[in-house]
């Protein structure tokens, strides 16, 4: 059985990393003979997935200006308002690998959050018109972000797998019958313990982590989040360690975390963890903290799999819905809107201090019921071939 991840931009974002090891080694544990490979966008940074049997270039092509394909495509985009021959060729580095494929699994998590995804649709057709199995693998998307265009996409799934109930009851409610739920595969993942640095207190220490994405959508969070940074030092004898999870050009969490750090090196009590490790060896630190709270969804997911209480600087579905799967509530989640008033954070953080003990309880309660969730999307893989 030939299967192959689609839809993923590189592992320089952990929580992509995340997903493609997390998942590769559940399929390979429940199929056997099972064999996977990854199409990535940038996959030179794939290479420390050592589970993969291949990892193909999948990077998207540009159509060279005055050249057939280029007038061809025109052609039919003018006269007929045809994308399908442009975009096959724009993505030939993975439809060329169709053919030689059982399944084929869009793993891009959230890809379906960000407005149309015509590339993609394009991939999908492709493959449901060489008669293998399409599959969307452990997806969450918004209420908000659906359209006609893309309810017609997704009904070529063979599978749809959730991975969480808010999207799941929302993709039930708009008719799909293609749609299973699960929980994300990186609650299985294993994590690497490396040495902890200089100014780490054991059993002590509170995880922050920060992105410009988040930033980006509201500026004022900021502000906010340096403010409660001041309220940890104030009022508690903890560590904060500074924690990066993506780390891409454009959209890397360390250069936002940096100027926290530089601000508040002085205490001796801020620490910045370097911003080279790989997704297991971020979980290992985030292991051993006493809370997280972080912006990042596979940051929150490695807390949550250690049991760590852990607050949610929540900007999508995803988060939402994996709390309430957790806790049968969005606990400690905040949406986009509110951090950007730094007394709900602190307030929160205080709550979350508070309730220590009993959110420790409901996580070693609710984990192996989750992880149990994780190979659920195996069992369902396994019935679709």
């Amino acid at each position: 059985m030939k299967i192959m991840m689609f839809a993923h931009d590189g592992s320089l974002n952990r929580g992509c990393e995340a997903i493609v090891r997390s998942s590769t080694s559940l399929i390979k544990e429940k199929m056997t003979g099972a064999q996977v490979y990854l199409a990535s966008g940038k996959p030179e940074t794939d290479r420390i997935i050592s589970k993969l049997d291949g990892i193909y270039d999948g990077s998207p092509r540009g159509i060279k200006r005055y050249s057939y394909d280029w007038f061809l495509s025109s052609f039919k985009v003018k006269l007929f308002k045809d994308e399908s021959y442009a975009l096959g060729k724009i993505h030939n580095n993975i439809v060329k690998h169709i053919s030689n494929m059982d399944i084929c699994l869009s793993i891009g998590g959230d890809n379906y959050c960000y407005g149309e995804q015509p590339g993609w649709y394009e991939i999908n057709r492709r493959v449901k018109a060489q008669g293998k199995k399409l599959v969307l693998w452990g997806c969450s998307i918004g209420k908000e972000d659906m359209s006609e265009r893309k309810l017609e996409d997704l009904k070529l799934f063979d599978l749809i797998l959730a991975r969480e109930t808010l999207t799941y009851d929302m993709l039930k409610s708009k008719g799909l019958r293609n749609v299973e739920l699960c929980a994300d595969a990186a609650f299985t993942m294993e994590k690497e313990e490396l040495e902890l640095p200089s100014g780490w207190q054991e059993g002590n220490t509170v995880g922050l982590n920060f992105s410009p994405l988040v930033w980006k959508k509201n500026e004022k969070s900021q502000t906010a989040v340096r403010d409660l940074i001041t309220h940890i030092i104030n009022t508690t004898d903890m560590t904060i360690a500074l924690t990066p999870h993506v780390i891409e050009g454009g959209n890397n969490d360390y250069e936002v975390l940096q100027k926290y750090y530089e601000e508040f090196q002085h205490t001796g009590r801020v620490i910045l963890l370097p911003n080279h490790l790989n997704a297991i060896q971020y979980k290992g630190y985030i292991a051993r903290m006493r809370f997280f709270i972080g912006a990042r969804t596979h940051a929150t997911i490695a807390a949550y799999s250690n049991y760590v209480p852990t607050m949610v600087l929540g900007y999508s579905v995803k988060s939402k819905g994996i709390a309430q799967d957790i806790f049968g509530e969005e606990k400690l989640v905040l949406g986009i809107e509110e951090i950007s008033d730094g007394a709900k954070l602190q307030s929160k953080f205080d709550e979350m201090v508070k309730d220590e003990k009993a959110i420790r309880e409901t996580l070693h309660q609710a984990i192996p019921r989750i992880q149990k969730m994780s190979y659920k999307a195996v069992e369902y893989l396994n019935r679709l071939v």
